[in-house]
């Protein structure tokens, strides 16, 4: 019952001073929307990469050549490809690749590009999605066809529509442009901000390329899906071991793999401790609104001296002033809390919504928050609670 009692006397204060109330909780709102957004945006944008790599599949494995140490006679060449393919028996497929940056130019925009060559298993490898028309296919890939794909994203930047199938594109750099018959329109992939409306993802032939670039279309890069999951990476050292035995190189450590899980593991420890100090630097507004909890509630506890010593004067104990007080604190902090966690929700899905993450609020955070805050409460709160509860009841009652 004195529970209860305590219970109903704090929400009559709080509700008695609304606007006190409001500003004490402030600096919690402030704080812990702040928290919740920023760790609901940051998993969310964990899990939004976590399944693009899973579209890829741990079955996937790059081997890669140190260009800094590379001669002309180190790079992967396509008959490699071939190779690779005769001698690898756990291997699926196999795609070289090669990223240039240059330019897309059709009758009315031109644009920056980023132009990528692969053969006709580039799309299965990277789980492409075609949403018009084809990827292109092995006889593109041996006839040299002036063929490309274009994502949907490049495809408005490009047209202002993505029905562009047998549309043509210059491709190209420095004046070296060559016209590409669109073949096929592939879904655009995850990206964390708005589209980028100045530039264009454009997929070619690997063949094609080196009439692009004839100075500089080397094979630095390749890909390779094993039949099962757990041969990627000693499929990788036989493709090495093969490399290195056809190039000649070998103790030169010119080829170094690389697994889709590595390079994820990566990425999530990059977003983890940005995500980390985010959120500790927002953490900051939790202790200033702590510290204004304690300090409203000196305020109070000034303002109701004269009804403490009442109170101890009817027979209130030290301890029912110090929990009544405690119970304030702990509820003006928790009501905080919770209108907090709300708004946060409420920001991070309208952020996630212009930079296309999908949030995630799990039932920890929500109840690590409430918690959260009524520890806050309670730590804060300490001082004053005990302040109101040591007063005595004569100078109490003597106070103007």
């Amino acid at each position: 019952m004195k529970i209860l009692e305590s219970l109903k006397m704090a929400l009559s204060s709080i509700l008695a001073n609304k606007m006190r109330s409001f500003l004490t909780m402030l600096g919690i709102i402030i704080g812990i929307s702040s928290v919740i957004a920023i760790v609901s945006l940051g998993t969310g944008g964990q899990a939004s990469i976590t399944g693009e790599f899973e579209k890829i599949g741990a079955s996937s494995v790059s081997v890669m050549v140190d260009t800094t140490n590379a001669s002309e006679a180190d790079y992967i060449s396509l008959k490699d490809i071939d190779i690779l393919n005769e001698q690898l028996e756990d291997l699926k497929y196999a795609t070289p690749i090669i990223g240039k940056q240059g330019t897309a130019v059709t009758d009315t925009t031109k644009l920056s590009a980023s132009i990528t060559a692969g053969n006709e298993f580039y799309d299965d490898i990277n789980n492409v999605t075609m949403v018009d028309g084809r990827f292109f296919n092995a006889n593109d890939v041996l006839s040299i066809k002036y063929v490309a794909v274009v994502d949907e994203t490049t495809a408005n930047n490009l047209f202002g529509r993505t029905d562009i199938v047998d549309e043509y594109v210059k491709i190209g750099s420095n004046g070296n442009e060559k016209k590409f018959r669109i073949i096929g329109v592939q879904e655009a992939s995850q990206q964390f901000g708005p589209p980028n409306e100045d530039r264009a993802s454009i997929y070619i032939p690997i063949t094609t390329i080196e009439y692009l670039y004839p100075e500089d279309s080397n094979i630095a890069t390749m890909t390779l899906v094993s039949k099962e999951k757990d041969q990627a990476e000693d499929m990788g050292n036989s493709a090495v071991s093969i490399l290195e035995a056809r190039h000649n190189n070998r103790g030169k450590e010119i080829y170094s793999i690389q697994s889709m899980l590595d390079i994820l593991d990566q990425i999530n420890n990059v977003l983890g401790i940005f995500t980390t100090f985010i959120t500790a630097v927002a953490a900051i507004s939790l202790l200033v609104g702590g510290i204004g909890v304690m300090n409203i509630m000196l305020v109070s506890v000034t303002e109701r001296t004269r009804e403490i010593g009442i109170r101890k004067a009817i027979g209130a104990t030290t301890n029912n002033i110090l929990f009544q007080f405690l119970t304030e604190s702990a509820i003006i902090s928790l009501i905080g809390g919770i209108i907090g966690m709300i708004i946060g929700i409420g920001g991070a899905n309208i952020i996630g919504g212009f930079v296309d993450i999908v949030p995630e609020v799990s039932a920890t955070v929500v109840i690590g928050t409430i918690l959260f805050s009524s520890a806050i409460g309670i730590f804060f709160g300490i001082y004053p609670a005990r302040k109101a509860a040591n007063l005595k009841p004569i100078d109490a009652l003597r106070y103007e």
